[in-house]
């Protein structure tokens, strides 16, 4: 199946590196299919191109809910594009088009009475870098998807507001300097606000494009610490390029690889503890013990 095209967008492999507002929740038809879901992503036969150029090839793969899944493999082999299928933020680049199916609990994300705008407010996205909207303070950054559901009242944005931050592990670091512009804040801090900008309009599943690349070290852990806890709530997709950080914060790993004509295809998926140990191909185990990409 195609999907048209709606804005262009300069990135194919990675992400947008602009402040992207969230989508408002209630930009859709009462009965929206999505009202209820609790997380599973089924991929089958994906095909990803970007006019006649093929970006993802022949993928299927289940994503659990409420667990983290890795997707590794070397620049250029789709994994951002792939991720971005996931939420349709893809269709923001000229050419887009996909073929397969993509269901979140048995939903067809693609079905034309599935408004995009509602499935990313769903399916939150958090970016490479931190990119908190830069006129805004960090309290109007985390409310800004709920004002766009013309939600003002204050004594909901301030609990919204608290509930986001403690989630995302911020609200200690900021609570006295609500009013600051949210581009005051360190990097890494900088990061999690845009997580608890994500969370603030109560998503199903998290995206996460190289979330910690950016970072120093010490925010890294931070932000590989909110992983962990965030995964008994929300079903986590990371990319990275990152072994130990796949390792460490995800519970099944997926890798990625290109083929002869440069279209990145799925090598295997399975638990990250045999991905890493004994994995049943022995591409991914060239991968992972560094002897390519």
């Amino acid at each position: 199946m195609e999907t048209a095209v709606r804005r262009p967008d300069e990135a194919i492999e990675a992400p947008p590196e602009r402040a992207t507002p969230l989508a408002p929740p209630d930009r859709r038809p009462a009965a929206s299919p999505l009202d209820i879901v609790s997380g599973e992503i089924v991929v089958e036969d994906l095909n990803v191109y970007y006019g006649e150029f093929r970006a993802v090839r022949d993928v299927s793969l289940t994503i659990p809910p409420r667990a983290v899944t890795a997707i590794i493999g070397p620049s250029g082999c789709g994994k951002s594009t792939f991720l971005r299928t996931l939420n349709r933020m893809h269709e923001l680049t000229p050419g887009a088009r996909v073929e397969g199916v993509v269901t979140l609990d048995g939903i067809d994300i693609y079905r034309p009475d599935v408004d995009p705008v509602q499935l990313r407010r769903v399916v939150g996205m958090v970016f490479q870098r931190p990119n908190p909207f830069p006129t805004m303070s960090i309290y109007d950054n985390v409310t800004a998807g709920l004002r766009l559901t013309g939600r003002h009242k204050r004594s909901e944005l301030d609990e919204v507001v608290e509930r986001s931050l403690r989630r995302s592990a911020l609200w200690d670091e900021v609570k006295d300097k609500l009013r600051q512009p949210g581009t005051s804040l360190s990097g890494g801090q900088q990061q999690r606000l845009c997580i608890a900008r994500a969370l603030s309009v109560d998503p199903e599943v998290i995206l996460m494009d190289e979330p910690a690349s950016a970072l120093d070290p010490s925010a890294t852990l931070r932000v590989e610490e909110l992983i962990a806890e965030l995964r008994r709530q929300y079903t986590i997709v990371i990319v990275t390029h990152n072994m130990q950080q796949a390792s460490r914060v995800s519970d099944r790993t997926a890798f990625f690889t290109m083929g002869e004509e440069r279209a990145g295809y799925l090598v295997e998926a399975d638990d990250t503890v045999r991905i890493f140990t004994n994995p049943a191909e022995q591409l991914t185990e060239d991968y992972i013990s560094g002897r390519f990409g």
